[in-house]
């Protein structure tokens, strides 16, 4: 197939190079420093198999910022570009995927999509309806940050939001192109496939607070919270995934999911998916309290990004934690490697781990690593599997 990909982040960059193995690809973007770092073979992503996958020299592949010469290219035009939640809309920002659609069809009218950024439940059948078109498929993505491609590769599941010969036939580009057998494929309609995609995304938050939430109570009590949260998991209906405490679930996704599928619940009656929202905030409330209690003068942020193995710190918790630290009139500095800038939202960035540790009084990690072995003592983190 001839596919072109608009948007090249996390998803759009690994559906690139999966369906360049077998398909004819061109990629869009309209970064010019991204789009010249790809055609240079290296990733603007931190991810392991993109960073590797991308050296290779054959694959169909052709990195572009000449978005009509993308579009002429084009039997299929997959979409993805970010959506954003609004927190003052209370819904996404879908604009970077109505922009794409408007300007693709005012070059190639006949063209057909599949969208694979996160969008609201029940809005493929309004851009249906506002651009006259039925060449509009959902097709939703189930990638973690810095497994990205891995994930595509080896898919739990391909869904594709209508039941057509088209539909059949992008769901077996995907599967020519990953790396196992057996894939469970289901094709749905274009609103249940959103559906799918927000439950899903609410269901891992749901996961992540539940346990959170054992951690605090496990914390407040002076209880061993790992030993409790070994015992639970034993049960095989409950398991020993995807159980390790945090400061609370961050980046790109859960966050302004969970918040869009409260949005879709607005003249629904529930109380779960709320509770789910706001537990975030009061888990947050919870760890900050913690921290101020140990009366420091300094607390040290080790790393601002979501996880292990990721770039990405845009709505991690730990910046919660920060703000709220801060908000108490406590000095707060940072130790990110990533970063450039000599401050991050008004707090110095040190650059020298050694540094950082000697002028923290308390060294907040959402996540251990091995370098702060050697300050144990200061380290407050809810890290504890030392994992995930």
């Amino acid at each position: 197939m001839k596919i072109s990909v608009f948007g090249l982040g996390y998803v759009g960059l690994a559906n690139t190079l999966l369906l360049s193995q077998k398909e004819q690809v061109m990629a869009y973007d309209i970064v010019e420093e991204k789009i010249e770092l790809l055609k240079n073979k290296k990733s603007p992503l931190v991810d392991n198999e993109i960073e590797l996958f991308i050296k290779r020299d054959d694959l169909n592949v052709e990195f572009t910022s000449n978005f009509e010469k993308a579009v002429n290219h084009a039997e299929l035009c997959i979409i993805a570009t970010p959506t954003d939640y609004d927190e003052k809309k209370n819904y996404f920002n879908t604009s970077t995927v109505e922009n794409v659609i408007e300007k693709v069809l005012e070059i190639k009218p006949e063209s057909t999509f599949v969208i694979k950024s996160t969008i609201p439940v029940g809005y493929t059948n309004e851009l249906k309806d506002k651009f006259g078109t039925d060449n509009i498929i959902f097709s939703p993505e189930f990638l973690r940050e810095g497994k990205a491609l891995y994930d595509n590769l080896h898919p739990s599941r391909i869904i594709v939001g209508e039941k057509s010969e088209r539909a059949k036939e992008f769901a077996d580009a995907l599967l020519r192109n990953s790396y196992e057998e057996d894939i469970h494929v289901l094709f749905t309609d274009s609103t249940e496939a959103e559906g799918i995609k927000l439950f899903s995304n609410t269901y891992l938050a749901l996961r992540v607070a539940y346990f959170n939430e054992l951690d605090t109570y496990a914390e407040s009590k002076g209880l061993d919270a790992k030993q409790i949260i070994e015992g639970v998991g034993l049960d095989p209906r409950i398991g020993s995934h995807y159980n390790n405490p945090s400061f609370g679930y961050g980046g790109y996704c859960l966050p302004k999911d969970t918040k869009q599928l409260k949005a879709n619940y607005e003249d629904v009656p529930s109380n779960i998916i709320g509770a789910i929202v706001d537990s975030n905030h009061t888990r947050k409330d919870f760890i900050a309290d913690q921290i101020i209690a140990k009366n420091p003068k300094k607390v040290g942020i080790y790393r601002l990004t979501m996880k292990s193995n990721s770039d990405n710190f845009r709505y991690s918790s730990i910046q919660g934690i920060m703000k709220r630290i801060k908000a108490k009139g406590i000095e707060v500095i940072v130790y990110e490697p990533t970063l450039e800038d000599e401050l991050f939202f008004n707090s110095k960035v040190i650059k020298d781990l050694g540094e950082f540790k000697e002028m923290s009084d308390v060294i907040v990690s959402n996540r251990f690593e091995p370098e702060l072995t050697d300050v144990t003592d200061k380290v407050y983190t809810r890290d504890i599997f030392k994992r995930d």
